[in-house]
């Protein structure tokens, strides 16, 4: 992104053309924790804030995009890093030629039809702050993992800097996430099962870091070495921090069902199934995750709403 002098109202800011069209919402809608999440905001006018953690500190960057001309403005002491991050962030490093969008459904191949010129698949290189999110999602509700992670990042971490349209905040350092209290956890309504992996991570930060500059196979097993960090961690991480095109989260309670409820129309769908669907799309296989999420298909529901679990209570 070519970065200008920095505007009184900014600390860093720069503009981008990028080769295809951006829709901000769908290549960073991932990285949002739900309606609440404190590191992401969405505003009436389509534009998008991100408040996070970079190499060189805090940082908030504004971002608008139209159709290919992005511009952002950013502050803190991460501004810089985090300008010179945006294509990256909007899916520059992303190949979607040799998609085989024919083996799609017709739902499908509609959907990527309208999808396909505005979207990409986006690399932040920034992996703790989606590990950490992903580890408070494993095995809950997504209305408890949504709790732990505003809790933790608005009661720990830090305001965002600049001048936000609502209050935001940064992810704390692993030096403050590891002087947090069992009990604290406790009250926010994290597991300690969580936690426990939470606090093992958070040992060497620099360590997971570097997971973003590391071939695949070698990111998957520093990180699946973690005790408590498996494959669908690691997929969430991959979809978002390095980029990945074919990380399928295996293990997810509803995505398999939802896929092969989109290729089938059957309402049982297991990973194995799931797996054998996405065969032919080997390379590109989130790719198609992603396709059925964006197209809101999903395997109508039946029997009542998984009952929420309040480990404060225990």
């Amino acid at each position: 992104m070519a970065r200008s002098g920095s505007p009184a109202t900014a600390d860093a800011s720069g503009s981008w053309t990028a080769p295809y069209d951006v829709d901000l919402g769908r290549v960073l809608g991932p990285f949002r924790r739900g309606g609440g999440d404190p590191t992401h905001l969405r505003t009436a006018d389509g534009s998008w804030w991100r408040a996070c953690r970079t190499p060189d500190g805090p940082a908030t960057l504004h971002l608008t995009a139209h159709h290919r001309e992005v511009a952002g403005q950013a502050w803190g002491s991460g501004a810089a890093w985090v300008i010179d991050s945006v294509p990256g962030l909007l899916g520059f490093d992303d190949d979607p030629s040799g998609f085989p969008a024919e083996e799609l459904p017709e739902v499908l191949r509609e959907a990527w039809r309208q999808l396909a010129p505005r979207w990409r698949v986006p690399r932040s290189r920034l992996v703790l702050e989606v590990l950490l999110a992903a580890i408070l999602e494993q095995k809950v509700t997504g209305v408890e993992a949504r709790r732990g992670w505003r809790a933790l990042v608005t009661q720990v971490g830090e305001p965002a800097p600049g001048p936000t349209p609502e209050p935001m905040s940064v992810l704390p350092t692993a030096e403050r996430i590891r002087r947090i209290p069992s009990w604290q956890w406790h009250r926010w309504g994290v597991p300690p099962s969580h936690s426990a992996t939470i606090l093992r991570t958070v040992v060497a930060p620099g360590r997971i870091e570097q997971c973003a500059d590391l071939d695949r196979a070698q990111a998957d097993r520093r990180l699946r070495s973690i005790p408590g960090i498996g494959a669908w961690t690691v997929a969430e991480v991959a979809q978002r921090a390095w980029g990945d095109p074919d990380a399928v989260s295996f293990g997810d309670f509803h995505v398999a069902q939802h896929v092969v409820y989109a290729f089938t129309g059957d309402r049982d769908g297991t990973d194995e199934w799931m797996a054998e669907l996405l065969e032919p799309f080997a390379g590109h296989r989130y790719r198609v995750q992603r396709l059925v999420e964006v197209a809101g298909i999903l395997r109508p529901a039946r029997g009542p709403r998984a009952t929420i679990t309040d480990h404060r209570r225990r």
